[in-house]
Parts: structure tokens; C-alpha cells; sequence
């Protein structure tokens, strides 16, 4: 893979925007960030996600999810499951998730993103200022009592093919900025517990 400057055309060059993030950060009266949830399958990333969406949304700051299903719809719809298809989706969510920050958005990202080395990506295409890792610390029977989709099944019979927590690996984050129980804490517990994370570290305040 490329690295995140790397291109394939020697013609090309970084515009720099007349209006850019500071201003907009002003305008929306808030900092850009990146909240990026991490976790099994049936761990409650999407849930939580969209849950402290929600209480941000209604709080007045400007807010947006990118879901790891939604995203293969579209952006990422040419890519499968394999450990480089995994990486290069990760590594597009990245660079959205930047933009969206640029633009002063609260970015809200749940995906899956098993591998260390890719959040790690992630994270210097971000900046460790504005990244926030959050595990979803759910155990796999959790997981799976979960799966409505029924995800879990088909990977232990063999017709799902590198599914994660089960015939691919999944490497829990090591330094994380928050670890949420999901598997036992209420959703609302979830949720008040990033967004205490935040205003201690002074990231969702105001500034009009």
C-alpha cells in the first residue's frame, strides 16, 4: 500500500482552500474530531455510534456516521473481505473521515477494522489530536447471541470465509482513548461514558 502522500502521477499538487478548517470551525462553533468505534461484529459499534449521534446532534454540533455496511454500498463496494481488501477499506475510510474532520464535522466512524497496523494508519492520516479510539469491549458469545443476521453461524459452517473472531483474526486495541463494556453496560451508560471522555478532554465545547 501507499503511504498517505504517495500518489501515482508526478502532476498533481495540494490546493490550499481559502476557506479551511479554522474557519470552519468557527463557523460551526466547534473542533473537527474523529470518533473511530472499533470492535467484533454484534458488538454494538453501529448502535453506539448512531446513539451519541443522536445526543450531538441535539446538543447542536454539527455531526455525521460513516458505518462500515453503508460504506460498501458505495465507496468500497469493489472490495472484499481479504486481509489487503480489509486494509484498503479502511484506509479510504480514513481519508473521508478526514475530509469530513476538515470541513469542522464531528466524523462518527463504526467499523469493524480488526487490524492494529490500520487503525494505526488511520490514525497518522488523522493526527493522535484529533483521533479517538473507542473499543467496544463486547466478548464474541455476546456477539453472537447478538447476530440477528446470523453472521456468526454461517462463518462456524464454513460459508462465511474470513470472518472476523472467527477464521480471521481480531487484534483488540492496545492504548485505546476509551473502552466501553457493551456486552454488559446499558446503551445510555454507553453512550454518557464517551461523552464524559469528551468534555473532560475539553472537545465538545462550544465556542458560540
Amino acid at each position: 500500500m501507499k503511504e498517505h502522500n504517495q500518489t501515482n502521477s508526478g502532476n498533481i499538487k495540494w490546493h490550499n482552500l481559502t476557506i479551511d478548517r479554522d474557519k470552519l470551525e468557527k463557523m460551526r462553533g466547534h473542533k473537527g474530531m474523529v470518533i473511530w468505534f472499533t470492535g467484533l461484529s454484534g458488538s454494538g459499534k453501529s448502535t453506539l455510534a448512531n446513539a451519541l449521534n443522536e445526543v450531538l446532534h441535539l446538543d447542536g454540533f454539527s455531526t455525521y456516521v460513516l458505518d462500515g455496511d453503508n460504506i460498501r454500498h458505495g465507496l468500497c463496494k469493489d472490495l472484499g473481505f481479504s486481509d489487503e481488501d480489509r486494509e484498503e477499506n479502511i484506509r479510504r475510510i480514513g481519508e473521508v473521515a478526514n475530509l469530513f474532520m476538515n470541513a469542522g464535522i464531528i466524523t462518527i466512524t463504526a467499523f469493524v477494522s480488526p487490524f492494529i497496523s490500520d487503525r494505526n494508519k488511520v490514525r497518522k492520516i488523522i493526527g493522535s489530536n484529533d483521533f479517538i479510539e473507542v473499543y467496544c469491549a463486547a466478548d464474541i458469545k455476546v456477539c453472537e447471541k447478538r447476530d440477528t443476521k446470523g453472521l456468526y453461524k454461517k462463518a462456524r459452517s464454513g460459508e462465511i470465509k474470513d470472518f472476523t473472531g472467527i477464521s480471521s483474526p481480531y487484534e483488540a486495541p492496545e492504548n485505546p482513548e476509551i473502552v466501553v463494556d457493551t456486552g454488559s453496560l446499558a446503551l445510555n451508560e454507553s453512550v454518557q461514558k464517551v461523552i464524559n471522555y469528551l468534555k473532560q478532554e475539553n472537545l465538545i465545547t462550544k465556542s458560540k
